[in-house]
Parts: C-alpha cells; structure tokens; sequence
C-alpha cells in the first residue's frame, strides 16, 4: 500500500503545477522517514531521480524533499571510544583519511590544465580526448573508458559483485605520472572524476572496500523489490518464450508477513548490514553518489547534485565523515578531513563548470552558484585554516584566463565571505586587492559577482579597510559609465554604491564638487527597464541626501534642475506602485536638503512643462521634446556611425503616461494605472507649491513673486476647456492644500474659479473627435428622413445638437416623425438601422462624457474642501462627490472622493444647518443597495436574472444549493454551495489572471471583479464599494471622537439594535408581528456595523463589545437575513475583540446548537460559528477543541441547514486540527471551560488517533478470543457508538468485521437495557438493530451470531426478501455502521453514496462532491491526463482523505496477520482454439471492432455522472459480451440462432467432433490440467496403494456466468474427470439454502470441487476450507475478484493460497485486465493503511494544501508551447531554463544566510 501514496508524492513533486504544491509533496516525503525511518535509503535513491531531472522545478522540489527527509534524520552523534579501548592496528586500517581528497595533494592549476570542462550537456567534448595522441594503446583507452563507465553508473562496489577490487582498479588504472612541461601541450583533457580520482587520491582504502559490499547488498535488496514491482506490472512480458512454457508462469508474488523471509526471491537477511551501517554516518552513501553527481556532464544533474548536497549539509554539517567507535579527537579529525574532500570537489566544479543560462540581462550560472552554496554552508563548519586554505584556491582561480573559473571562483568568495563573518579580519585584507581587480574584469558578469561579493561584508569594509574604500568609491562611479541596458552588473554595483555611501565617513571620500559630477551618472539608471535597477538608483540617491545635512549640500546646486527634471519624468512614465512610493519618498528628501531659493530657482521654469506632462492623454504618445533625454554614456565606446544608428532607434521608442507596457491593458486597468500616475505627480508638484509659497521667496519688495506666477499658471489651465487640464490643476491644489495651511494669493486666485468649475456644463475638448461625430451623424440622419420626405423641420435645431438633443432625435423625434407617415417597411427598416447607429454614437459619446464631467467636478470640489474655504452652498461640493462615490469604476477616485467627504465632514461639524446627517444617511442606504451582500428580508437570496432560468428551474431539485426562505435556512451555507456549483458548471477556459507588472492593483481596481457579474448588478456592485470606501474612511478619519462628532453613524450602526432588541426579554412572536419594515431596518444597520466596526479605532472597540448581548440575541431572531447579518458583524467582532466575543460565544451562543426543539437558534448559532470561522481563520485554534464536539453532534442534525453547516465548519475544524498541540490558553478563560477543554481535547486525541482509544469492556461473553486489531476495531466501534457518530469499518476481506459488529451490537443492546432499567429515560429504551446485507449472507450472519453469541444476548430474525435501495437512506438510526472489504468498487462517488447515508452532507451534495473529488480523480487517471490534472487529482484525493479519516477504519492482512501464509497470484495464459479464432476474426470482419476498443479504454474513465445513453452504446455492449464469452467457450456464441452454426456444426461433424469437445475451449484443456496438476481426478492413490479420501488441494472455480458453470460442470468435470467431488453454488440456487452449501463445503474435506459465480459466491463468505482458486473468466470489477478470492484467504486459513487466472492471451481479456488494475488504484489510494492516522499529515502542508483549495487562482499559465514552429526541434531538445524571478528566489543572499540559522 505506502507505494501508491509514495507514488503520488512523488508525481506531485514532479509535476505540481506550483512551487507550493510541489513543497507540500517534498515536506510530505519528510513526514515519510519520521515514520519509517528504514526507509531512508529507498527514499533518498527515488528522490536522486528527481534531483536528476532535466527540469528546474522538480530539481528545486526535489532539493526541498532532500531537506525535509535529512531533517527527520536524527543527527549522527556516536559515542566516542574512549582512548584505551584503542586497538592500533586494526582503526588505522580502516581510517578514512587514507582515500579522502585533501589540499596536500591537491592542486588546481594541474586541473585546469588536464581537466575537460563541463558544458551544458553531454557532447563529444566529454569523451576521454586520447585519439588525437597516437601513442596511447587502443586497448589502454577502452579500459580508462571502461572504468570511467563504471564509476558513472556507480557500479565500483568491489568484491560484493563477485569481481575482486584488482580487477575494478588495478595499478595502472590509478597510475598517472606527470610529464615535464615540454610535453604539456600534447597532454589529453581527462574526464574532471577520472582526473580527480588518479591524481589526488590514493588507493582503494578498506573503508571502501567495505563500503562496496554493502552497496552490493544494498543493490541485490533493491534489484529484488524491483523485480517484484515490475512482475506485478507486466504480466505478458514473456511474449518470445516457447508455448509450454508461456502457458504457467507464477511471478506475482503477495508477500503478506512481517518480515522478509517470505519474499519467494532469495533476499540478503537486512539485519547483517545494518549491523555494518551503524559505524557510518547515514547519509554517507547519499553524499557520495551526489559527489559523483557534481562531475556530470550534464549541467542538470551537477546542478541536482549540488541542490541536495547543500540541504544536507544544512542539517547535518556537523555529522559527515564521523565514524562510530572513533575518539573524540579521531572524530574531529574525520570530520575536517570529510569536509576538505567536499570542497575540493567543489572547487573543482568552479574551475572546470561553463554552463551559463542568460536570462533577461545576465548571465547565471545555476551550477556555480548552487555550489557556491553548499560551499558556504560546508565552510560554516569548517575550522579556520580549512578556510585559508580554501580560499588560497579561490584566489588561484581568479588569475585564470576563463572567465568562468574568476566568475567560480568570486562566487565561493562571496559565499565565504557572507558565511564566515568571525574571521572576516583575517579573510577580507586577503582578498580584497582581488575582489577590486573584479570590479574592473573585462568581464561584466564577473564585475557583478565582485560587486556582490562585498554587499553583505560592507560594514568591515568600511572599518577594516578603510584606506582601499576611497578607490572602490571611484571604481564603483566610474563602472557607471559603463554600464546600460543589457550589462549584467547593474543592480550589484548600485546596490554597492548605495550601501557603501550610507556610512558618512565614505561620503567623505567623494569630495564635494566630484558628487556634483558623479551623481548625474545615476540617471540612465531611473528609465533602466528592468525595475530592480530603477529601484537601485532611486536607493542610492536617497542615501546619499538623506545622509546630509542642507549646509553640506552644496554639490546639490549645480545638478539641482536636471535632478528635479529627471525624477518627475520618471515619476510620471512609472508603472509600479512600489517605485512610485520611493520617487515620493527621494524628491520630498531633496526637497527638503535644498534650500529653498535655490528649489524655486530650479523649478519655476518647468513647472508649466511638467504640469502639461502630468495632463498627458492617455492614449496618446508623449512629445519626446518634453522629455529629457537621457545620454547613457558619458564615454564612446564605438565608433560614430554605430551611435547615430542607436539614436534614430531610440527615437522610435515611444512614452506613455505610466509606462508604455501598461498600454495594452484592458481599459479599467490602464485607466487605474495612469490615474495613479498623475495624484503622484500631483503629490510632487504639491510639495514643490508649498516650496514655491515659501514666504522668505515671495518678499513684499520683490517685482515678480513666484506664488503670483504659480496662480496664474494654476489658472490658465483651470480656464482652459480640456477636462485633464482642470483635474490636474485641482490635484495639485489638493496636494499642496493638505501640506500646507494656506497661501492667500494662490487661494484667492483659484478659488473663485473652482466654484464656477463646479457650476459648468461644457462639452471637454477630450470628447471633440467622438462629438464631432454624433453632429455629422445626426445631420446625415435628418437628410436621410428628408430623402425619404420626412420633414422634422423646426423639431430640432440643425446647427449644432446637445447630447441631450441628439438623444432626443434617435428617440422620441424619430418615431413620432415616422409613425405619422405610412412608410415601405424596407425604407423603414434602412432608416431604423440608421437611427441604431446614431443612437450608439450618441450613448458613447454620452458615456465618455459623463466620466469628464464627473470626474471634473469632483476633483475641482475636492480642491475646494481642502482649501478649507467652504462656500455659502454646499450642495455643488456634495453633489458630485456623492456621484463618484455611486458611479465611478475607478477605486483610486472613489477613494479619494471618499477621502474628500470625511475632511468635509470633518469641516461641517460646528456648522449651522448640518449637511452631515443627510450625508451619512446617504452613505448608509448606497452601502446596502446589493442584494447579494445585504440580504433583503422579504427574499433573503436574490433569485438569478433571467439567463439563469433558460437553464430550467430544476436546479433545487438538482441539490444545487439549500433552500433559503424569509424565516428558515442558513444564507452563509447557500453561498458557499452556490460558489461550488458555479465551478462545477463553468465550462470554457478559466479567465486570464492580472499580468505581473499590475499585481500592485487593489482588489477590484482592474474591471475583474466585475467580470463574473452581469451588467446588471455592477452598479450595485461600483455603489456599495464607494460608500463601503467613503464609510471606512470617515471611521479612520474620526478615530476615538467618532461616536461624538458623529452621533448620527453612531446611531446608525447601533440605533435599531438597541430599540428593536431586549436582551432581557427576547420575544421572537412579537417581533415576527411587527413586520418586514423593522426587520429590514435592523438588516441595514447591522451592515453599517460590519463595515463600520471593521475599521474602527481601538478606544472605541469597549463600545463595541457592549453591544455583544444585542448581537447575541439577533441570532435568534426570526427572520433568516438578520441571522445572517448578526452572524457576520459576530465575525467581524471576534476579529477585534477576540477574547470578549469567544468568552461570550461560547457561554451563551455555543449550547444553542443543541437546541433541537428550536430550529432557529440552531441556525442562527452554526450560521455565527461560520462567520467567526471565517474572520478569525487560523486565529481560531485555541479554540478548536471546545467547538468539535458540538459541532460533531449536530452533524447528525435533522434539520438539513444545521447539518450541511455544521459538516462543513466540522471539516474546516478537523483540518486546522494539528495546530492545536501547544497553542496556550486564551487569557481570561474560565476555569469550567479549562476543564472542559483538557476533557474534549481527550475525546479528539481518541478520534484521530485509534492508538489512543480507550478499551472497550464487552459486558457479554463472546465465544472468540478477539486478536488485537480485532479488539482495536470494537474500541473504534464503541467510541464511535459512545459519541453518536458512525463510521465505515473497511478492513480487508478476512479479517473478521462481522465479529467485530456482533461484539459492539450485543455490548450497546446490553447497555441500553441496564441503562433503561436504572433511570427509564427515553433515550436508552431497548432498540431493535437491523443488518442489511445480501441474501447470500443472511443466513451467515445468523449463523455468526449464533457461533459468538448466546442467544440471550442478541436473538437474530433471519429474514431475506427486501430491495436494497433508498429504503436504506430513509430510516432513522442512532448509530450507524457501514462493513465493507473494498469501500470503493468502481467510481470515487460510491464512497460520497457511503456517507450519505452515514452523515448526510457531510461530503456535500452529490454535485459538489463531484465537482471537488470525483472529477478530479477520475480526470487524473486517464492515461492521456496532463500534469496539471495528475496534481489535481493528487490534491483532490488528499483533501478527501483528511476529510473521511476519522470515519474510517482500514487494516490490511498484511500488517496485521503475521501468520497468515501468502497468497500467491498467477496468470496462465491460454491461446485461442481454431475454431475460436475463426469465430473471433469472422466477428472483427462483421463489426467494426474500433468500436469495441475504444469503449474498452473510455468505460473506465466515463464518469458515473454521464452514463453513456443505452441505445447508442447498446450494440457495443453486446458486442463486448459476445467476444468475453468467445474467450470462455465458443459453444457459448454459436448458438442456433448463429449464421455460422449450421456450417460449423457440420464441418465438426465430419471430423468426428463437437462443439462440446473441450479441445475447441482451450480454458477447459487449461483447467483440467490445473486440477490433474493438484491431484484432482486422475484417481490419484496415496503411497499406501490405497485411493486417497481426501486430496491434498481442495478448489474453489469461479466463473461470470452459470452458462459457463454449466459447461464446466458437463462438459469437463462429468466425462472427463468423474472422480471429482463437487458442489455448486449460483444464482439458482434460493437465498436460504445457500448458506447450507458453504457450511457442507468446510466441513466436508472430501468434497474437492466448490463451483460459484463470482457474484454469488464472491461476498462475504468464508471458504477456507479451499486453498486454491481459479477464475475461469473475470469480472470488469476488480474488487469482484479480490473479493472472490480472499473467500479463502481469510482468518482460518493455514496453508499458501494459489490463485490462478485463465486469460487468453492477445484478446479482450487482456483489455479487461488492464481495467482492473486501473480501478485497483483508485481504491489503495482513497483509504490505506499508510494515511490512516491524521498524525501522518504535517502541519504546514496541511495547511498549505488548505490554502490552495480555497483559491484556485494559483495555477500558473503554461508556457511550455511558447516558441515559433521553426524553432520547436532545437527548442525540444533544450532543457527547460528558468526565468529571473526565480533564479531570484534561488540565489538571494538573504534568503540563504536566513536558510542556514
């Protein structure tokens, strides 16, 4: 069984479609080891494959299960000898040290001269390069190659393979003598192992030796588990061996023991190697492989390797090399020793690895850096001169001419550098001359790893090494102008020079007037495309202002325009909200380092050009003469001609308002991004305002002030006629108005204007194009009605028409003109389509209109009220910001407009009339305009807009969701159920996720929240929003003195709740009299106290929580809305006052849901129980235990909406179970509910894990003497029965689950009547119990009960006449319980049909069950399926599990019956019969025999829910049953009625045959030589002479159909083998008599023969008494057969069971077979012994795995079919490469040096 979990695994980490998938699949494998930690080695060399793949992820995944197996392995710390005990000889022998690398011996230069480099992948350069010296001996050549191979495939284990270590590596082999440098030029380039092992090694040392015979075994081990695996998955592999011999094959062997003895391959015994094993570290042999891994020639595995061997360091850095029975000093010694060999190898890596993948502008090397890597973290636990020494060759490497080997080599510099901190004293003074020979290489790449290398060590830079900074300084600003676009160093230079001028003493080093020169450098580097290196310059402009203080910042003054002028340029092309908010942050900064003369100076002159920037169209490309250009170098590097090419392409480029790569964006999205561009630029220019007021710059003598001129400017454009001109004018004023008070001047010059503003109606110069059209169509219109002779003469006025008039034309004016007049319809219908064309230009034009006006207006109010001027009326201000807030799409206007009314309210406070009140009023009703959010109490759940019910009103009948009525039903519950049926019935492709470089936008910003809607709930939708918007904003503005300056919000929120609640008195009839009106009001202000409460200040959340009780006690309130609304504000209030509310809850709220006789308590109690679930999320755990219980209860509930509810939070409870260990008591618990946790958290102990059951007494005396799984079952039953749940006992065939059922049945019948006798209470009245089960077994269960139990104690009635169907689902029981060997025969859905009856809801309706598992898994084990729908399946299947597990139990024969003997199963194959053969190719002639086949391979994977229709698929049906009963017996087809039956019977005829002749059935020949081979009726005699009684095997036949039993019974058995005792039992034979067969077959050993249908005779019974069994035919249902089987192979039995299978070879039973195994997987993976403890499951994953579910939106897209066509053969023989950000992830410093604490 733990493989088809494994597998999964395994497939996940392969193919998971995301990095949290496939971590979750990796953290899993660890959980693996902490429970089988025998299993180590066999996981590790399963993951080694992974870690080999070709492809990034699985490798990346691969390294993350490599992390979490080592870290369940327990560290390797063996006791140290003490140094008496030493025994010279013998540990010096065996020392390690004698074949470890080490940096004696070691010299890289050699290497590098005779090494062969490492590409990318394996080519010729990787053969050994002997050819071209024509003196080496051809026969020399093949044995190196021949080693090499061997050492490749790691077969180098020594004598264990029968070879002796001479003969692997003999003298010569190891011998390699240098030559004098004459002859160093002809020298061959050796493969890097080869080299490495001849040159720096010495010979094979004893450790060796030893450890290649236990590799040995270790390979036989895994050789022979394979081949048991690889028999068990092809049967017919044996298609060239001769026909006797094909015809028996035994190579299934079902292993069921405990240990390994009984594998039928001879086995190593495991326990002599692991007695070897102990005195070496673990992982030692792991290491080694990966070691060898790192010289591959293929950069994948190197890469692979290097992965896994850092993450194993990580953990185990301090155990590698250490041999037990060492001393302590011996130890040490190994260790270091271990660690020197691990670094030579690596860096032999750096010096021999070339592969790069260049990505976006750099090179990255993924081999040098893993390695760099794992080198770091070998060289934490290495001792300091190790490090010297290793970083002595480090520096060797930077003098080599590749750039490769300097690019290794700084790389492990880097690394040590980052990792060795405590002794950077003595490393940084030696490699810094090198490190700044790096940052000049030749090299780009190179100067990047140098500039890197010193990020993380700058501050012992700038203290240890304070003279050479000056020269880095320079070196660093120099390297600016080198760089560009494409150069790699960028981001690590400015990264660099940013930290380094955080420290003041460095900025000392940049004289004052060189900053003025160096800083224009960093231009270029704000317009870099890539936003790293945007983010970077930005970094290191602030540091360098922010560093000084205004008196030192005289270099500023020179560069001051030109710094100014580039800032807001790139302010306004930006699309990133992240770089936005720095550019803020860096020109507030430099406002404020420049005085301010010297700010107005610069700026005045492009204020006007900067405003006209900020006014950019948005669809229009930006004038390159208002931008600055930007000269990326100061030097030519090229020649002339080169340049100007350059700079006409550059010319070509155009700008747009917040960035050209937004441009193509849908338009709600580009018009959030551009409008988020211009309020930055606005902030800018706002702070510049207040400079530009400064009073010390406008003195009352000077001729031109600059606050004069800016109000001008201000002013012009608020005159002008553009719609942008004037939004951009008031943001500004905005801006600047919140920083600064007021400034008279510029105030009293706009002011006036803004009011006008507010008061116009024009038509914008934005709207001319689409204006301008509407007038010629219009015109064109009226000449089309007048060529027709329809005068609408002084109707309309022919000039120029308002949108209003035009509107007026296409709608009222032209149907009254043509109605008058008789008109032809042909005329009339040209004319009308006309119309419809002016009639749309009209709308649009109407529409962009619309958004103008409004957006002009609000801002220009916005301006108003931040100007803090009111006027004499408000309603122009109020007008348009409450528009916005009901109309506008674009959330950052609503936001502000939201904004704008809080100061306005804020402003009106003291004023005399209020407009507050009204306001407020307003906000409360717009935020509970949707249905679907606030419910209505009349119609709690909005019924669907007309396209709904095309689709038919039978979606309730469907299951689809629960119905909710005014006063019963749970709207919480009818949502969710809603969200999974619009999943399950989505059809086409899954909507386009939001592209990265917008993943900034707030939900809702970009139109996709609107997308799933329809037109006609999106104003709702944009309504709700804003005033959701303007009400949150308003809480946050007030803070603690909102409810006192705004009584009226206040009251709103808690007003209704008061005077419409008494806690005292809660009187449900009164309030149900008092109507809809108060109910719907309370709804209301319960939405208000939601959002509200939600953004409410803390001072005021004591308020809140005294409005607890009113909340409490709306729950049980009578009308199913205001459940639902107090339900969610008792959310929103565990969210900010946890502790009250859950105090509280559960006191009061939680014992309601026992409330049976009060249905809405109930429901308003699950519903709350929801709603705080869902709040708090994982902030409920400390919680949990006392909330399961109950919960669990109600999971029986007869009330439909309190058990679908409550299954669901069960579910959601149980997942986030695990947490729950070691979380602390909330404060201020009381001590009851202390007491009662501490009980029910025992209970749930006892649940989820069956190792913590209490032992279950039987009160009555049973007749068995129970195993101890057995009596671990009627624990599980008895707990199950004590806490009223039920339960499916699902062991395996045999095991005995009747007994177990009798043992609780006569245990709870005994109870019940000592309980009802003591306190005659109802509930334990003696009830009857019924089992329901199959005829056939009726009469055994009688019997069974009548065996174990005395009749006093349970007294069955055997009654057999009933139709199992929903009968079953339809009684009322206490407990119930489901028996069964295989809980699934063919389809997933049977397991939810097992749950409904046992808990109803529990796995939710059928639909979602299908939608959430069914589909999934099924799509999953299609052979065609993809990755994607394998890790689908994986996951559903997953999410089942943990859901089930409590409610299952599953114990197999093969862990639990340590003596039942084997069960072995053989194929024997049969070839076909002429006669067959003819009958089969005349049928493949007459029908299309595709068909057939195609049925075959699809029957399996259709789904249960789209039965194929009967008639289409009828005649295929029968043509499967025709050919599966030619395979049988061909007299079973040629019947009468046959065309052919004539001619065949007389052809039969002739040769003295018949059809009954069993030469013509090749499965009767078969079987008769089965029972002949058994020493069945050949009148066998025992050796005393005398006719043996009893024979020595005893047979169970199994066929599919009676037909076919009367055949073998007649036709075989009869004439051919009469000594033969047999008994029969088929669907002839009545359900009472049968039991009486099987009863006579057991107790009567001389009966040899029991003959069943496999339909018949496959359930339940116990036939022990046979050992062998043969399937004549088998049934489409595996678990048919599993079953059949195990009716011997049960408890009882003694003997080795044989199961043989007749198949005829090549024809559809083959097929048959086939689906067999298919459906077998399905039913180890739903429920197995491997996963049936929760404790299996990690706590991380679990939630990990959770947080996918709920949102599906975590698939990336595939890229995979990228690429044109032409390139597509050398693209598919590329390995896949990875982009930047996750060569990010991988190789960030940070994430690395956090990884190794």
């Amino acid at each position: 069984m733990a493989v088809s979990r494994l597998d999964r695994l395994f497939i996940l980490l392969d193919t998971g479609t995301t990095p949290v998938t496939r971590k979750a699949a990796a953290q899993q494998l660890g959980e693996v080891v902490k429970l089988h930690p025998h299993e180590l080695n066999n996981l590790l060399s399963k993951v080694l494959i992974y870690l080999r793949s070709t492809n990034w992820d699985t490798r990346i995944a691969a390294g993350q299960a490599v992390e979490a197996i080592v870290k369940n392995v327990p560290e390797w710390n063996p006791v140290p000898r003490t140094k008496q005990e030493s025994t010279s000889e013998s540990a010096m022998e065996d020392s390690p040290s004698t074949d470890r690398l080490n940096f004696d011996r070691f010299d890289i230069c050699r290497l590098l001269q005779h090494g062969a480099s490492l590409l990318g992948s394996a080519g010729a350069e990787f053969e050994v390069q002997d050819e071209k010296s024509g003196e080496v001996d051809p026969k020399e050549r093949i044995a190196r190659q021949r080693k090499l191979l061997q050492k490749k495939l790691g077969l180098n284990m020594g004598e264990a393979i029968g070879m002796s270590t001479e003969e692997l590596f003999n003298d010569e082999d190891l011998d390699y003598t240098p030559t004098s440098a004459a002859f160093l030029n002809k020298q061959p380039t050796l493969q890097a192992a080869e080299l490495i092992d001849s040159e720096f090694r010495a010979g094979m040392s004893n450790r060796q030796k030893n450890k290649a015979k236990r590799m040995a075994k270790l390979f036989a081990k895994q050789r022979s588990r394979d081949a048991v695996e690889t028999n068990e998955k092809s049967n017919d592999s044996t298609d060239g061996e001769p026909e006797e011999k094909r015809r028996k094959i035994a190579n299934v062997v079902i292993n069921q023991s405990a240990n390994d003895s009984k594998v039928l391959i001879d086995n190593v015994p495991e326990s002599s190697s692991l007695i070897e094993e102990t005195n070496e570290w673990p992982l030692e042999s792991f290491c080694e492989e990966l070691c060898n891994d790192l010289f591959n020639p293929s950069w994948e595995v190197r890469h692979g390797a290097g992965t896994g061997l850092r993450e194993i360091l990580k953990a185990h850095g301090k155990s590698g090399g250490k041999m037990g029975d060492s001393t302590l000093e011996e130890m040490i010694q190994q260790h270091q020793e271990w660690l020197e060999d691990l670094v030579i190898r690596l860096l032999c890596v750096f010096a021999l690895d070339r592969f790069g993948d260049f990505v976006s502008d750099e090179v990255v090397a993924p081999v040098r850096e893993t390695c760099a890597q794992t080198l770091g973290v070998v060289l934490k636990h290495m001792n300091e001169t190790g490090v010297h020494k290793t970083v002595d060759v480090l520096l060797k490497l930077l003098t080599q001419e590749q750039w490769e080997v300097r690019h290794g080599g700084l790389l492990g510099i880097k690394y040590a550098l980052a990792v060795r901190q405590d002794v950077i004293n003595t490393l940084l003074p030696k490699v810094l001359t090198r490190i700044i020979e790096g940052l000049q290489d030749l090299d780009d790449d190179v100067r990047a790893v140098a500039a890197a290398s010193l990020v993380p060590v700058v501050e012992s830079l700038v203290y240890l090494q304070t003279q050479k900074v000056p020269f880095i300084i320079n070196t660093l600003w120099d390297a600016l102008l080198e760089l560009d676009d494409l150069t790699a160093s960028t981001n690590s230079i400015m990264t660099l020079l940013s930290s380094l001028l955080t420290y003041p003493q460095v900025q000392q080093c940049s004289i004052q007037q060189s900053l003025t020169v160096l800083v224009p450098r960093v231009w270029p580097f704000l317009h870099h495309t890539i936003s790293s290196v945007r983010r970077a310059a930005l970094e290191t402009l602030f540091t360098l202002l922010s560093t000084q203080d205004q008196n030192s910042s005289s270099w500023l003054i020179p560069i001051l325009p030109d710094m100014l002028r580039h800032i807001f340029q790139f302010c306004v092309l930006e699309s990133s909200q992240e770089i936005l908010d720095l550019i803020h942050k860096v020109w507030m900064e430099l406002l404020s380092k420049a005085s301010v003369q010297y700010v107005v100076a610069a700026a005045c002159p492009w204020m006007g050009a900067w405003l006209c920037l900020m006014m950019q169209p948005s669809h229009l490309p930006i004038d390159l003469n208002m931008l600055l250009e930007v000269k990326a170098r100061a030097k030519e590097k090229t020649g002339g001609k080169i340049r100007q090419g350059q700079s006409q392409t550059k010319e070509v480029l155009q700008e747009y308002i917040a960035g050209a790569d937004t441009i193509m964006e849908d338009p709600s999205t580009r018009d959030f991004v551009v409008m988020r561009a211009r309020m930055m630029a606005a902030k800018l220019l706002g702070a510049l305002c207040c400079c530009i007021c400064d009073p010390g710059v406008n003195v009352a003598t000077q001729e031109i002030k600059p606050a004069e001129s800016l109000g001008q400017l201000l002013l012009f454009h608020l005159n002008s006629k553009s719609a942008l001109q004037r939004i951009s004018v008031a943001l500004v004023i905005c801006e600047w108005a919140a920083l600064q008070k007021e400034c008279k001047a510029v105030t009293l010059a706009v002011q006036p204007r803004l009011l006008d503003i507010l008061s116009e109606h024009l038509y914008y110069d934005e709207i001319a194009v689409p204006f301008t059209r509407m007038q010629n169509e219009c015109k064109q219109l009226i000449s089309s009605l007048a060529d027709a002779h329809i005068e609408v003469g002084n109707r309309v006025n022919n000039n120029v028409f308002t949108i209003d008039q035009a509107n007026d034309l296409v709608t009222t004016v032209f149907n009254e003109v043509t109605s008058s007049f008789d008109l032809n319809p042909q005329v009339l219908q040209q004319l009308d389509s006309k119309r419809q064309q002016v009639h749309m230009t009209v709308t649009e034009t109407n529409q962009e209109w619309q958004v103008l006006q409004l957006r002009v207006h609000t801002f220009a109010a916005c301006a108003v009220v931040s100007l803090q001027q009111l006027p004499e009326k408000l309603n122009p201000i109020i007008k348009p910001l409450m528009e916005t807030i009901k109309r506008e799409e674009n959330t950052l206007v609503q936001n502000y407009a939201a904004q704008c009314i809080a100061k306005l309210l804020q402003q009106c406070t003291t004023r005399t009339p209020c407009p507050n009140s009204k306001i407020i009023k307003n906000l409360c009703s717009s935020l509970c305009v949707d249905p679907y959010l606030t419910p209505c109490v009349t119609c709690p759940v909005p019924t669907q807009s007309g396209q709904d019910n095309s689709k038919g009103s039978n979606s309730e009948k469907d299951g689809m969701h629960h119905t909710v009525t005014k006063h019963r039903g749970i709207i919480t519950l009818y949502r969710h159920q809603k969200a999974a049926f619009a999943i399950t019935s989505r059809r086409g492709p899954t909507p386009k996720a939001v592209k990265a470089q917008i993943a900034d936008l707030p939900a809702g910003s970009s139109g996709n929240i609107l997308v799933e809607l329809d037109e006609a709930q999106k104003p709702y939708l944009v309504q709700r929003r804003g005033a959701e918007f303007a009400l949150t904003t308003i809480v946050k503005h007030f803070g603690g003195e909102m409810a006192v300056k705004l009584p009226h919000l206040w009251d709103a929120m808690v007003g209704p709740l008061k005077n419409t609640i008494d806690i005292n008195n809660f009187d449900g009839k009164s309030l149900l009299e008092k109507g809809d009106g108060p109910a719907q009001e309370l709804v209301n202000s319960l939405q208000v106290f939601e959002t509200a409460a939600a953004s409410m200040d803390s001072e005021l959340h004591p308020l809140l929580v005294q409005h607890l009780p009113h909340l409490y006690m709306c729950l049980q309130y009578p009308s199913t809305a205001v459940r639902h609304m107090a339900a969610r504000c008792v959310g929103i209030m565990s969210k900010i006052a946890t502790m009250e509310t859950m105090n509280i809850f559960l006191e009061k709220v939680l014992p309601w849901l026992g409330a049976i006789d009060d249905n809405i308590k109930q429901e308003g109690a699950i519903e709350a129980l929801a709603c705080v679930m869902e709040q708090l999320d994982v902030g409920i755990v400390p919680y949990i235990v006392l909330l399961v219980v109950p919960v669990l209860g109600r999971m029986s509930d007869q009330t439909d909406s309190v058990r679908f509810m409550a299954t669901q939070c069960f579910a959601t409870l149980i997942r986030l179970m695990p947490l729950e260990a070691g979380i602390p008591d909330p404060p201020n618990m009381s001590e009851e509910l202390i007491q009662l946790k501490a009980k029910e958290r025992h209970f749930l102990e006892q649940l989820l894990d069956g190792k913590k059951l209490e032992n279950y007494k039987i009160p009555v005396p049973i007749n068995a003497e129970l195993r101890k799984y057995q009596q671990d079952g009627v624990n599980w039953l008895a707990f199950l029965n004590k806490y009223k749940l039920h339960g499916i006992l699902c062991d395996d065939m045999g095991l005995g689950k009747t007994l177990q059922s009798i043992c609780i049945l006569a245990g709870d019948h005994c109870h019940r009547a000592q309980e009802y006798a003591r306190s005659k209470l109802a509930e334990c009245m003696p009830l009857p119990s019924l089992v329901v089960c199959p005829p056939t077994l009726t009469g055994h269960w009688v019997d069974e009960v009548g065996k174990f139990c005395s009749k006093e104690y349970l007294n069955p009635l055997h009654y057999t006449k009933t139709k199992l169907s929903k009968a079953v689902k339809q009684l009322t029981a206490n407990y119930r319980i489901i028996l069964s060997g295989t809980p699934i025969q063919n389809n997933v859905l049977e397991l939810w049909s097992l749950f409904d009856f046992l808990m109803p809801g529990f796995l939710g309706t059928e639909r979602q069950f299908a939608a959430r598992y069914g589909k999934p898994i099924l799509a999953s084990r299609d052979a065609r399926s993809s990755s994607r729908e394998q890790e689908a399946g994986v996951l559903a299947m997953d999410a089942l599990h943990r859901q089930v597990l409590p409610f299952l139990l599953r114990r197999m024969k093969e862990d639990v019956l340590q003596d039942l003997p084997p069960k072995i199963i053989q194929d024997y194959y049969c070839t076909l019969s002429p006669l067959q053969v003819q009958l089969y190719e005349d049928f493949a002639k007459s029908r299309a025999k595709c068909d057939v086949d195609e049925t075959v391979s699809s029957a399996a994977l259709s789904e249960e829910t789209e039965k194929p229709k009967l008639k289409a698929t009828g005649h295929v049906f029968q043509a499967l049953q025709y050919l599966r009963k030619l395979c049988n017996h061909p007299a079973l087809v040629l019947t009468p009625q046959h065309p052919e039956f004539k001619s065949t019977t007389e052809k039969l005829a002739v040769q003295n045959s018949s059809l009954h002749d069993i030469q013509h059935a090749p499965k009767l020949s078969a079987l008769k030589q089965l029972l002949l081979d058994c020493g069945l009726g050949n009148g066998s005699t025992s050796e005393s002479g005398t006719e043996s009684v009893v024979a020595q095997h005893r047979i169970l036949i199994f066929c599919q159909l009676k037909s076919m039993l009367d055949i073998v019974e007649h036709d075989l058995l009869k004439p051919h083998l009469p000594s033969v005792t047999y008994l029969r039992l088929d669907g002839s034979i009545p359900p009472g008599q049968r039991h009486s067969i099987v009863s006579r077959f057991n107790n009567d050993p001389s009966i040899d023969v029991l003959l069943l249908t496999t339909h018949v005779g496959g359930l339940g019974l116990n036939l022990t008494g046979a050992d062998t069994v043969v399937f004549v035919e088998h049934d489409w249902n595996p678990m048919r057969d599993l079953q059949a089987m195990d009716r011997a192979h049960r408890i009882g039995q003694k003997r080795v069971v044989n199961v043989y299978r007749l198949i005829t070879r090549g024809t559809l039973e083959e097929k048959i077979m086939g689906l067999q195994k298919f459906k077998m997987n399905i039913a180890n993976t739903v429920i197995s012994q491997e996963n049936s403890s929760l404790q299996s499951m990690g706590t991380d994953q679990l939630l990990d795995l959770f947080t996918l579910d709920k949102d599906g939106k975590a698939e990336k897209a595939d890229t995979s079919t990228s690429g044109k066509a032409s390139m597509k053969s050398i693209l598919e023989n590329l390995s896949d490469l990875w982009d930047q950000e996750q060569y990010d992830s991988e190789y960030s410093l940070e994430n690395f040096m956090h990884s190794l604490k």
